[in-house]
Order: C-alpha cells, then structure tokens, then sequence
C-alpha cells in the first residue's frame, strides 16, 4: 500500500477512534444509564451477546440491498442506453426518471406492498426505486460525454452505431458510471432499510431496520444501537466495495483513478 493509502486509511480510523473515545467518556463521566445512550462499550458486547438476531437480520438486509442494487444497474443502463440512442426518448421519459426521484418511498411503499404479494419482493422493488436514479443520470451523462473529436473520428471511418457505442460511448461513460454505482450503494441501503420499517415484516426473516423497531418497543437501546451501528458499516463497506470495483475497472487507464506519483 502506497503512503497516501496508509493516510487515507488511517486518517479517518484515527477520527472514529477519537469520537469513540469521547462518547465512552461522556457516558462515564456523567453516568448516562443505558437506557438513554448506551456506551460503545455496552454496544460492543450487545453486538456479540445478540450476533445470533442480529447476523440473521443483517444477512436479510444485505440480501435485499444486493438484489435491488443489481436491479438498478441493469435497469439504470437498459434506460441510460435507451436515453441516447433517441432525444426523443430521452426528452419524453427522463421527467418521469425524475419524478421517481423526488417522490418520497415512504408514501408509494403502502401500493407496492398491497400489489406485490411477496415481502422481500416488496421490499426490493422499493430499494430499487430509491437506487436508479443515480445509475440513470450518470450513465446518460457519459454516454453523451464523448470527445468530439473521437467521435467525428469514428464517423470518418464508418462505424457503426454498434461499434461507436461499443468502443466509444461505453468506455467514456464508466467513470460516471461507477460515481453513479457509488451513491445507488449507499441508496440501495437505505432503501432496504425505509422500506422495512414501513412494511414492518415480523417474523424469522427479518431485517435490522424491524429489529430497531422491536428494539424500540421493549426499550432496548442498545440493542438498537448495535443494529444501527451495523447499517453504518454496511454502508461504509458498501461504498469502499464500490470504489475498489472503481480502482479494478479504471485504474490502469483513467486518469480520475490513476495514482500521480
């Protein structure tokens, strides 16, 4: 690992480790009883105490992330590649792409969960509206932000429409793309999450956003500490996951991945 690796991992490592350090003090200095805010250290050993609850409820999350991450990828570019083919289509539908957007989950996720039967279907439709967004916008973005001279190269030589998208469009989009893989991660997540709490599943397979609720009605803080604290490293693993996919993909040749020494 380089040294601006190292600092860019220890760095923030060193801040984490600091802001805990702070909380555990403020909870022991003024004797916060856990019920109100739990120390790190109650969390740590809620954690290990209650893994059994809490890894099931984390595997369903991450299923439902995943799948509805998928989902918005394949949607996203499937859209993204229909936008540029056609002004037309792009002018006509993007709105709605949009509308999509800015239209709060919380009040659509009652129809989906009435229309579709399936719980974990329900739910991943939901994270998946919450996540395309992005992968629309910054793919169509770099399918149109191709180099002119490049593209007046390619229509010197004849290519075809297959091969400009191919060998062109395709290649100056990744990098937007992979910004856009990078937010949809993290809104995936959240997603699974929101939608969990309203379609408020009980039983075996449940995720961690029903645990905070359960947590919440019996009082245990720091059972919902424990389950927050694990929505939180999913997140940041999530984006770090995403931003490796970033590094593996460009990294030998874009320039926003290359490291100048």
């Amino acid at each position: 690992m380089t040294r601006d690796g190292v600092q860019r991992l220890l760095l923030p490592l060193g801040v984490a480790l600091l802001l805990v350090g702070v909380w555990q003090w403020w909870v022991t200095a003024y004797d916060i009883p856990a019920f109100l805010v739990p120390s790190p250290l109650v969390v740590a050993q809620t954690l290990v105490k209650d893994w059994s609850l809490l890894g099931a409820a984390l595997a369903v999350t991450l299923k439902v992330t995943f799948l509805a991450l998928i989902c918005s990828v394949l949607l996203g570019v499937a859209i993204a590649f229909a936008f540029v083919q056609s002004k037309w289509i792009e002018t006509a539908f993007f709105p709605y792409a949009v509308l999509l957007q800015v239209t709060p989950i919380v009040a659509i996720a009652p129809l989906i969960i009435i229309w579709v039967q399936s719980p974990t279907a329900s739910l991943v439709i939901c994270a998946t509206l919450v996540a395309l967004f992005p992968i629309i916008a910054n793919t169509t973005l770099g399918l149109r932000s191709v180099n002119r001279g490049l593209q007046s190269l390619f229509k010197m030589n004849r290519a075809t429409r297959w091969q400009t998208l191919v060998r062109l469009r395709i290649p100056s989009a990744l990098p937007y793309f992979f910004g856009g893989l990078r937010i949809s991660s993290g809104l995936a997540l959240i997603g699974a999450v929101v939608a969990e709490f309203v379609v408020g599943t009980g039983g075996t397979g449940t995720g961690l956003a029903y645990q905070i609720l359960q947590a919440g009605y019996q009082l245990n803080i720091p059972r919902m500490f424990a389950a927050l604290v694990l929505i939180t490293l999913t997140g940041v693993v999530l984006f770090a996951l995403m931003g490796a996919l970033s590094k593996w993909a460009l990294g030998s040749w874009h320039e926003s991945e290359t490291t100048v020494s």
